[in-house]
């Protein structure tokens, strides 16, 4: 197989991103596997290595978010719009990278999107307060660049490994979402507070990044998507040994992105499970955003602290916020795993079902934590915490829902598709939502501490009501979810 940027299979080898076969005229299939097992995981470690700079280039903003909106003098509704700003750019390029990723070589893609974030980030470092603007823009930028990787990874790693251990190394892969998440308020909390200036928060990453931009060169191989899709079709020999040996069923024939697009909308366990994660990125996107700065202000009003007035704040509340979406990320990921494999025996739409329990009792303990925030600061560190554990169950369980409910030629852009629905009406909208509420509610009271907390607290309420809705949603994949797997493996 050629391995230069420049070529392409001929015509009647390729078949798009995941399901590139050679199938042979022959009654059976011979593929080699070229890369041994252990090259298999050594990829996948790389690639869980990127998701980690990625999600923690997400969240440096959120871990030093007093900081930010003291120097560039934002209201509220200004700065959810950063992270707006930051969606937004991500999931308009998502279904772009899908397209790309269905057709193109994903390694390159992935590597061009790691430099141009990572490049972006370090410059956004040097950013002075008279243009906020740019600072945005920057956001932008690194949201695109970061859209190239959670689109393609998945897709690299489920095409290495079966089903069996596909699951496994998904959830792996997906616990560096929390991970790096939490890392990247530590990172931008601990680096503000050692050298006195917030902008050293961002030239960190940039610098893991060229470490996982060299390690993406050197040990994952080109042809990733071709040897390791012929790999899966040997699960599947018996349909291929039918297809080449009856003339009247052919290969799987290329197909427009418009007509993936048509058959992604008729698939109900997609559609509902895609829902499900919307009302996810709502809740941990208006969180992610505005925690660490509700608890700065709920202690404001016990009297715990006394007002920033300075210009470096204390960052205790990143920095402990941080650590719990560590911890609950790494076991509710797992957690969420090991449930998936064991109930499925039993139950085959165990999948949604735990999807839809750990978010109605998310929502509960987030219900929690906003009316005890007033009067225990330790009680509503425990039920946020508990709130984004039952969140954490999710991630690795909806992305295998949507690896065997879709075929996998369409894969990719079945990814990009989700990404870019649950971002449009989810975390692209709700931290500029709460900062809009918040404002508003202001605005119609004297200016006091109380008020400033009362606000926050009121705008976060509709976050529980947006769970409920993603519990539901999770049902309503349940009663598709069997049928639509099967057509999936036919």
């Amino acid at each position: 197989e050629n391995t230069s940027l420049q070529s392409q299979p001929s015509p009647e080898e390729w078949n798009y991103g995941a399901t590139a076969a050679h199938v042979s005229q022959g009654p059976f299939v011979s593929v080699s596997k070229s890369v041994p097992p252990r090259r298999d995981y050594l990829i996948a470690a790389v690639l869980c290595y990127g998701n980690l700079i990625n999600f923690m280039d997400w969240f440096i903003v959120p871990g030093i978010l007093l900081d930010i909106q003291k120097y560039f003098e934002l209201s509220d509704g200004n700065t959810g719009l950063l992270q707006t700003v930051f969606i937004l750019c991500y999931m308009v390029a998502a279904p772009i990278f899908g397209y790309l990723g269905d057709r193109y070589n994903r390694k390159i893609i992935l590597g061009a999107g790691i430099f141009f974030w990572s490049g972006v980030t370090l410059g956004s470092s040097f950013i002075s307060e008279s243009y906020s603007w740019i600072f945005f823009l920057s956001r932008g930028l690194v949201g695109i660049g970061t859209a190239s990787y959670s689109t393609i990874a998945p897709t690299i790693i489920a095409d290495l490994f079966e089903e069996g251990k596909r699951t496994t190394m998904l959830s792996i892969f997906y616990i560096f979402i929390p991970v790096g998440s939490g890392l990247g308020y530590v990172l931008a909390a601990g680096m503000a507070h050692a050298t006195d200036d917030w902008h050293w928060a961002f030239r960190i990453t940039p610098c893991m990044g060229v470490l996982a931009l060299v390690l993406l060169i050197l040990l994952v191989p080109h042809r990733t998507q071709r040897r390791t899709a012929a790999h899966r079709a040997l699960s599947i020999s018996g349909m291929i040994r039918v297809a080449a040996e009856k003339p009247g069923v052919h290969r799987t024939a290329k197909t427009t992105w418009c007509q993936d697009v048509l058959s992604l909308a008729k698939n109900w366990s997609f559609v509902w499970s895609s829902l499900g994660l919307t009302a996810m990125a709502f809740v941990t996107g208006a969180l992610g955003m505005w925690v660490p700065l509700f608890l700065y202000r709920a202690q404001i009003v016990q009297g715990l602290v006394t007002p920033c007035l300075q210009e470096s704040c204390s960052s205790s509340n990143s920095l402990i916020f941080g650590g719990i979406t560590i911890g609950t990320g790494i076991l509710g990921v797992v957690a969420g795993a090991e449930a998936a494999r064991r109930l499925r025996k039993i139950n085959n739409k165990a999948d949604p079902l735990i999807c839809a329990a750990s978010m109605f009792i998310s929502a509960l303990c987030l219900y929690v934590a906003l009316m005890v925030a007033q009067t225990n600061i330790l009680l509503t560190f425990i039920f946020i915490a508990f709130g984004e554990l039952f969140l954490s169950v999710n991630w690795a369980v909806v992305t295998d829902i949507l690896l065997y409910v879709v075929t996998p030629r369409r894969q990719s852009t079945a990814i990009a598709l989700q990404i870019l629905v649950s971002h449009l009406l989810g975390d692209a909208g709700s931290p500029y939502l709460i900062g809009i509420i918040s404002n508003a509610i202001q605005a119609k009271h004297a200016q006091s501490f109380q008020w400033s907390f009362w606000s926050m607290q009121y705008s976060f309420i509709i976050c529980a009501f947006v769970g409920v809705f993603g519990g539901g949603f999770f049902l309503l994949t349940s009663f598709y979810i069997e049928e639509d797997r099967k057509e999936a493996e036919r």
